[in-house]
């Protein structure tokens, strides 16, 4: 039975694999889930097969399944695509958790996974556990500071007081020793005190961060969920756990650095918090108040010019979720295609409120995958472009990242969607993105503003089109 175990994990940790190899591309992310559904379900069933599982044990697991299972599907069936990644950050925060509590579970009961006895469990599994623990506890603190900001019930702003790093980095050092202190004792008292040193450092990791930084950070919890389930796996020797967990915890690592990279963040910033700000308030920028009045359009004027371009490129952002206008989008794509223009889709690295949220959003509409391109390749397309239909997108085409050194989001690499002839930006109206930060592109001689709810705009738009 043990070999089957064995066999069924391996099986299963390559379907994992497999997953995270699907999802790395749109076309074929649906194959992906469907690996990792299965390799799930694998792992499930080899699990309740251990010998010794037997009685009320298989009876409390199944219904833990049945009882998370039916919340997660109601959840997964009710939830917005613009709800998604506050979404994921609670999940992330469910994982946290579960690791302090199986923590817990092999601390008072190390019997039961053979890792000693009370008061005498083996060193290399204090040092597993007390890592499984601190990441846990950080893991969940922070993902729900996470889901607060991205749900709006706590500020997008970073809430930032003086000394916050030195205390941050006080309070890393104090949770080293208290791990090694813990490690050569096993005291009760220390394991909690770990873990309410670990509850609180999660929660002032995240609050410093800003708006335009939550990408990242959905990306950086998904990654210390990954290690804390693996930290938790040796603890209590489940293998399939310990490679779940290095896959969620590296391939999130990974994109946690791709996700820096596009923004010209520092990794390390990232792991310490409060990255992407200075500890100053984000500003305007200098002449903000002398700039030349906007330009509004209409619809119609914006319908009449895309009717006789021959390049448009579409830059979709959080409005365009917020809104549901991917469908409508695609259809005014469409239209433009009839007319003989050429459409294709500009995908900033850290566009909405966490990794891949347009191209979900575009995917749901049947966008074609070879119109929608990444910041790297689209770039240099804008020059030749007749027209940047921006929808919703704000910090990610803002040009005061370019040249604004007091801005809060300098430095980070934008779509360069100045640079095409004409610029129409649908938009409610004139507030600053979720950095805090105006838009110098507002302002543009070659940017007309539409100003209204983006599907109604857009709906708009391809009435005028059909006329």
């Amino acid at each position: 039975m043990a070999t089957f175990q064995t066999l069924a994990y391996l099986v299963a940790s390559v379907l994992f694999i497999l997953a995270l190899r699907g999802l790395s591309h749109p076309e074929t992310s649906r194959q992906g889930n469907q690996f990792g559904m299965v390799g799930m379900a694998i792992a499930i069933i080899a699990t309740l097969l251990t010998p010794g599982m037997h009685g009320w044990g298989i009876v409390l697991i199944l219904a833990g399944l049945a009882i998370g299972g039916s919340a997660g599907a109601v959840l997964a069936s009710r939830i917005q695509m613009t709800a998604l990644p506050q979404l994921v950050a609670a999940f992330h925060s469910l994982v946290g958790m579960a690791a302090v509590f199986v923590a817990a579970a092999a601390f008072y009961s190390p019997q039961s996974f053979g890792i000693g006895t009370p008061g005498h469990i083996h060193g290399a599994s204090l040092v597993e556990m007390s890592l499984g623990l601190a990441i846990g506890a950080v893991t969940f603190s922070g993902s729900v500071i996470a889901f607060l900001k991205l749900d709006g019930r706590m500020s997008g702003a970073p809430i930032i007081f003086r000394g916050q790093h030195m205390l941050n980095a006080a309070l890393g050092a104090l949770l080293v020793l208290l791990v090694i202190a813990f490690v050569a004792t096993g005291s009760a008292w220390l394991f909690w005190l770990i873990a309410i040193l670990s509850f609180a450092l999660g929660f002032l990791l995240i609050v410093p961060i800003g708006g335009a930084d939550m990408p990242v950070v959905v990306s950086m919890l998904n990654s210390y969920s990954g290690w804390a389930a693996a930290g938790i796996g040796f603890t209590i020797g489940n293998l399939l756990l310990i490679v779940t967990g290095s896959l969620v915890g590296a391939s999130g690592a990974i994109l946690s650095y791709i996700m820096c990279k596009g923004m010209n963040r520092s990794i390390i910033n990232v792991l310490l918090g409060g990255f992407g700000t200075d500890g100053g308030a984000a500003v305007a920028g200098p002449g903000a108040a002398d700039r030349a009045p906007v330009k509004a359009g209409s619809p119609e004027d914006a319908a009449f010019i895309m009717k006789n371009a021959q390049k448009i490129i579409v830059v979709p952002g959080y409005g365009m979720a917020v809104a549901q206008a991917q469908q409508v989008l695609r259809e005014m794509a469409d239209l433009l295609k009839k007319e003989g223009a050429e459409v294709s889709y500009a995908i900033h690295p850290v566009a909405g409120r966490m990794p891949g949220h347009m191209n979900v959003l575009l995917a749901e509409a049947n966008v074609p995958y070879d119109e929608v391109k990444e910041l790297e390749e689209i770039n240099p397309e804008f020059a030749d472009a007749d027209v940047a239909y921006v929808i919703g997108a704000n910090d990610v085409t803002n040009p005061a990242a370019k040249t604004d050194k007091t801005s809060a989001i300098y430095g980070m690499p934008i779509l360069d969607v100045e640079r095409a002839k004409t610029v129409f930006f649908v938009k409610r109206g004139m507030a600053s993105g979720y950095a805090g930060v105006d838009n110098e592109l507002f302002f543009r001689p070659n940017t007309m503003m539409l100003f209204g709810d983006a599907k109604k705009v857009t709906q708009e738009i391809v009435q005028a089109l059909q006329r």
